[in-house]
């Protein structure tokens, strides 16, 4: 790729101090592809995402007025000395594509849009231009379900208690109060006596209570808006993305709600003009519900030459997402249904087809998710966007990842406190070449088992048929080690997770978000906050309460939160560190007690290897040994859930299910972040809880853990329908030496046979 010319084509970075970065100065190269790697919290995030990106974003937001930016979130500047010749940065992250239902693959990354042009020039019969396909415009929409596939029937019941009067509090409805605004409205409104028992209404009574379209009626002094019970409740509550909805609300809506599909449309979202216009016998919402390999192949038969160009780039855009893996997916899939790793690929196939050039593209572990025989396809469409002349910069613990990097930044050498500082930057074979922990490991191998253990017993899946599977019959050893591979979209999740999630005494650890808020902390989540609260309490004589920064001892400013939102009307939002606490949490008196001569909030600051040698409690060290074994041993006891990745929350929960008797546990790719030399700590913890009387079954790609498992079960011998089969069950061994599966293939390289 040529050397660095002049400064200007590096991006200097001078002074970076975010989180644990330890005064860090580095150059990047830009224009080349640049891997960044150590061990999990060693600072990799915090310079390329929290410096770097962050710097970068906040710098383009400023361009806005300050009218765009009060729609924005608030980007504080972050801590460094100086950034030059940063470009607009582009973060392609594993965060999940919105859950908005009217969002699917294919709006996603525009291919429904070109498909949409496609049909309006040559579907027949001839029904209008492009908006007369899209399911979000009024032109092209069903007219019965309005676009969503599907509509939804309310137990009126859930709704009201029909024993009651309105005045006695009739409706059920979550902050449907008596006194509530809304209820004042039907009490008030002068179409039915407030008084009267529900039971009791006359049919037009009931119908202007639970279906009367918006009216206007004087309550009061005020005019006011007026709608049936059912009216309001669709529109307050089913309007609104799940996800988005409180916990409460949520178990109100699956209590009191059915969505089936939309007779009309039969789930096709189309009105039936669309759905009559079709290209050689298909319509749009045909071709959408095609799995995108087949697409693919459909759309390159079509030759028109009034289409040609829609065609040509609407052909690579499905042959991108089908080399980068995801050709089992369909364009009316769901966004928000896609797995965090799914919904990276698919950003980054969006991107492959900018104009944009120039740019610093940020990926956070864009192997997640992958086999071996996937990473391949991954790492080319790196080199694309590096080719096209943008800036890359990758996370990543891969070694056929990182061997295609032409320059690589290796943060270290430990983790938090122990890492933030530049341990080598050169070319891969200098880094291989170099006395560093991901030098050493780069080439490290994990070996097949000598011996693999006897199984106890069998647990028995017949006939699944979740997604794509194939009426799948299997029996997964008990008391063993088992991994459950093949490629992405084989009917791995589908097989393992869809089967054995909620039977008794299985424990499924997943990355899937915690729920709770920003006060919500390791220390909080895993139950070590009580013997720290109880230990600072015996130590000085007071209540326990008063060390909880959720209770009696909060900073009264900040609510014990540590900082202060201020919403700044047409500027956007800023949050603030406490002036009252100095972001410490906790007010000046609890702050003065004392523990071996530790305060509370310099007790929550501590990494998890130092509490464990300075909290000497029985409870707090077993807890903390826990978390030390799941390799969380450089996470704040007082860190924010909301900032661990997916790796780190899956290995907080496995670290509170170990306390649990002995069960069955089901780990989704547990070397999510985890670096080279960390996959063999995380070995030693699964042999632990196998020896322990545990059976645990492992659906991951990295081939270690395959090397390492009594028994594999792979999927395939594809994706999507070309996958949801069985194609081999055995030990590692067996596989290695005689399955001709592409799990063999690449384990039989990786072990050297």
């Amino acid at each position: 790729m040529g050397t660095i010319a002049d400064s200007h084509d590096v991006i200097e970075v001078r002074g970076a101090r975010e989180n644990n970065l330890a005064d860090v100065s580095v150059d990047i190269p830009k224009r080349r592809l640049t891997v960044f790697t150590g061990v999990s919290g060693s600072g990799k995030s915090s310079l390329v995402f929290g410096t770097i990106a962050a710097e970068s974003q906040r710098l383009i937001n400023e361009t806005y007025t300050a009218f765009v930016q009060s729609f924005m979130p608030s980007l504080g500047r972050p801590d460094v000395d100086a950034l030059r010749n940063l470009s607009a940065a582009i973060v392609v992250d594993q965060e999940r594509m919105g859950a908005n239902s009217r969002s699917t693959v294919g709006t996603a990354t525009d291919a429904h849009t070109m498909l949409r042009i496609v049909f309006s020039r040559l579907g027949t019969p001839h029904v209008g231009t492009s908006g007369a396909f899209s399911f979000n415009l009024p032109e092209g929409m069903c007219p019965e379900c309005e676009g969503l596939g599907r509509v939804s029937t309310i137990d009126v019941d859930e709704l009201v208690d029909r024993t009651k009067s309105l005045n006695e509090g009739a409706i059920t409805v979550p902050g449907f109060t008596v006194d509530n605004w809304y209820v004042q409205t039907y009490i008030q409104s002068g179409f039915f006596d407030p008084d009267k028992k529900l039971a009791d209404f006359t049919d037009d009574e009931w119908d202007a209570f639970l279906h009367r379209e918006s009216t206007k009626v004087k309550v009061g002094k005020n005019n006011v808006t007026y709608e049936g019970l059912v009216v309001k409740v669709n529109r307050l509550m089913l309007a609104k993305d799940r996800e988005s909805m409180q916990a409460h609300v949520r178990t109100f809506v699956d209590r009191a709600v059915t969505f089936t599909t939309c007779p009309s449309c039969a789930g096709a979202r189309l009105n039936d003009a669309a759905l009559s216009s079709r290209i050689d016998g298909l319509n749009i919402a045909e071709c959408s519900a095609m799995q995108i390999s087949d697409l693919a192949a459909w759309v390159d038969k079509i030759s028109d030459p009034s289409v040609a160009p829609v065609l040509t780039t609407l052909g690579e855009l499905l042959d991108s997402l089908v080399g980068i893996g995801l050709g089992y997916l369909s364009l009316d899939r769901q966004s928000g249904t896609l797995s965090g790793g799914e919904a990276q690929r698919v950003k980054m196939v969006r991107h492959l087809g900018s104009a944009l050039t120039d740019v610093t593209y940020v990926f956070d572990e864009p192997t997640v998710g992958l086999h071996p025989h996937d990473i391949r396809r991954m790492n080319d469409l790196l080199l694309q966007l590096r080719d096209k002349g943008n800036t890359v910069l990758v996370v990543e613990h891969k070694p056929e990842t990182i061997a295609i990097a032409d320059h690589v930044v290796d943060l270290g050498p430990g983790a938090g406190t122990n890492g933030g500082r530049i341990c080598f930057t050169g070319t891969v074979d200098a880094l291989r070449a170099s006395d560093t922990l991901t030098g050493r490991h780069l080439d490290h191998r994990a070996r097949l088992r000598d011996t693999v253990r006897t199984p106890t017993g069998t647990l028995a899946i017949t006939g699944a048929t979740l997604h794509n599977l194939r009426d799948v019959s299997v029996d997964l050893p008990t008391g063993v080690l088992t991994v459950v591979t093949g490629v992405a979209g084989s009917g791995k999740s589908s097989l393992i997770k869809g089967s054995l999630a909620g039977r008794p005494d299985v424990v499924l650890v997943d990355q899937s978000p915690i729920r709770g808020s920003r006060r919500s902390n390791p220390a909080t989540y895993t139950g070590l906050l009580d013997p720290i609260r109880a230990a600072f309490a015996k130590a000085n004589g007071v209540k326990p309460a008063l060390f909880s920064a959720n209770s009696a001892g909060a900073c009264q400013k900040c609510k014990g939160i540590g900082l202060v939102y201020t919403d700044l009307a047409m500027m956007a939002g800023v949050a603030t560190v406490c002036e009252e606490c100095a972001g410490k949490r906790f007010t000046a008196e609890v702050l003065a007690y004392k523990l071996r001569g530790r305060d509370i909030s310099e007790v929550l600051a501590m990494p998890v290897a130092q509490a464990r040698e300075f909290l000497i409690e029985k409870q707090a060290a077993a807890i903390l040994d826990r978390l030390v074994d799941v390799g969380l041993g450089y996470l704040g006891l007082g860190q924010p859930l909301t900032t661990l990745s997916g790796g780190e929350r899956q290995r907080l929960k496995l670290a509170i299910h170990m306390a649990e008797k002995s069960a069955t546990y089901v780990l989704d790719e547990p070397t999510t972040g985890l670096h080279l030399a960390d996959v063999d700590q995380l070995l030693a913890l699964l042999d632990r809880l196998v020896d322990a009387g545990n059976t645990v079954v492992v659906i991951e790609h990295h081939q270690a853990v395959m090397a390492h498992a009594d028994w594999i079960v792979d999927l395939g011998p594809g994706a999507g329908h070309d996958g949801g089969r069985i194609v081999f069950t055995g030990t590692p061994e067996d596989l290695v030496s005689s399955a001709g599966t592409l799990t063999a293939r690449h384990l039989r390289k990786y072990v050297g046979c």
